[in-house]
């Protein structure tokens, strides 16, 4: 598959993994045409962590001075009973800035505006649009004709779909969604709330309560944070896209709860910004389908569970944007190694810690019982090394290769 010397590249979504690839493609003089289907960019978003390759990335793309000023403060994780007793504490010293709280913690929303502010900072050859979205698409052995829902057909080399878990991009060239989606076996609810008056500065605080789980997370305001909700239950087709029921299903489970329970739920109800969405692996085998190529979400995500969506993305982005770049007239080469280098990444990272949601989240009070008995005995003195070993980043021996 060979192409121009400069090649034009889609890049379908403008979250962290599009902006990544984005921001290396204009570097290296590749035109680049990015479209978002939201209006504007998305602030706030839960925290994301960096760590081992993700943080190297970051390191060699000069996103970390930006990064350091917008960073959460996350001292670590406490876990408290119904009463809000506090049982277990892990915090980020003790893990080296490697365990479940790391080092670097910053919102998706900050992120991504960091790598926005260094695309507005090139004087490259960029298109960036808000409020659109790809309704067709034609390819053929030398590029792809996209139409696009706001008028017009352009046609580009390359698209690279980077339109999350739910990519409409994929479905118009791979096929449907339960092709590639996995149900693990659950749901989680994000948004923004008041501090509570009490709350402990720079420590997520959770509850865990027999098939759910509810906490509350520093943000960098300290005026707000972000509430966490995690479900265990099979999935249910009902609760796609309908906001009420997804509330209503958080409100039967948590209330009653104890702890700061009510306090959740009467800010969920005014939030500016509740997300909610199945806990859902998505596995494509083949990445690339002729002139599209999915990255971040759209081709691999192993759910929030594994705390590596970030990393997978702003990972694969640099690898696909450093195999265009060094073989910019051969893009079915650079397909090829972007697979090549990252699967080994991705085998990893798609791990789920710990057995996933069915030993996080035990359906009987005393399964949950035995869990906090666990977690007090794991964050011990006398068992914190072993603790520590289990919570070592699976990635951590990864090696990025080096693009010029």
């Amino acid at each position: 598959m060979t192409t121009t010397n400069t090649p034009r590249i889609l890049v379908v979504g403008g979250g962290i993994a599009g902006n990544t690839v984005a921001l290396q493609l204009l570097r290296a003089g590749t035109a680049t045409t990015v479209v978002e289907r939201a209006t504007a960019p998305r602030p706030g978003g839960q925290a994301v962590d960096l760590r081992t390759a993700s943080r190297e990335v970051a390191e060699r793309l000069g996103l970390m001075p930006g990064i350091r000023k917008l960073r959460v403060d996350e001292r670590g994780w406490a876990y408290v009973d119904e009463s809000g007793k506090i049982y277990a504490r892990i915090d980020v010293a003790s893990f080296d800035g490697e365990g479940p709280a790391a080092e670097i913690e910053i919102s998706r929303g900050d992120l991504n505006q960091v790598l926005l502010d260094q695309i507005a900072d090139l004087d490259g050859p960029l298109d960036y649009r808000y409020g659109d979205w790809i309704e067709h698409l034609v390819q053929d052995a030398d590029g792809v004709d996209v139409t696009f829902a706001s008028g017009g057909t352009e046609r580009f080399e390359l698209v690279i779909a980077a339109d999350g878990v739910h990519s409409a991009t994929r479905r118009l060239v791979f096929g449907a969604d339960e092709q590639f989606a996995t149900h693990l076996g659950g749901y989680m609810a994000f948004f923004t709330m008041p501090t509570p008056a009490d709350a402990e500065p720079g420590w997520l605080t959770g509850c865990n309560i027999p098939s759910a789980s509810f906490a509350i997370r520093p943000d960098r305001d300290p005026a707000t944070s972000k509430a966490i909700i995690t479900l265990r239950q099979d999935y249910d087709p009902a609760l796609r896209r309908d906001p009420a029921a997804q509330q209503a299903r958080i409100r039967e489970a948590l209330t009653g709860a104890g702890w700061k329970a009510s306090t959740i739920l009467e800010a969920m109800a005014g939030t500016p910004d509740f997300y909610f969405d199945q806990l859902a692996r998505i596995d494509v085998p083949e990445l690339s389908a002729g002139r599209v190529t999915l990255l971040g979400d759209a081709g691999y995500c192993g759910s929030p569970l594994t705390g590596m969506g970030t990393a997978m993305a702003i990972v694969g982005a640099y690898l696909l944007a450093g195999e265009i770049a060094s073989t910019p007239t051969d893009l079915g080469r650079a397909q090829a190694r972007y697979q090549e280098l990252l699967t080994p990444f991705l085998d990893k990272a798609k791990e789920l810690p710990g057995g996933g949601i069915k030993m996080m989240l035990p359906t009987t009070r005393f399964g949950t019982a035995m869990a906090r008995m666990n977690w007090r005995l794991m964050t011990s003195k006398a068992m914190l090394p072993l603790t520590k070993k289990l919570f070592a980043p699976a990635t951590a021996d990864y090696v990025l290769p080096t693009y010029r």
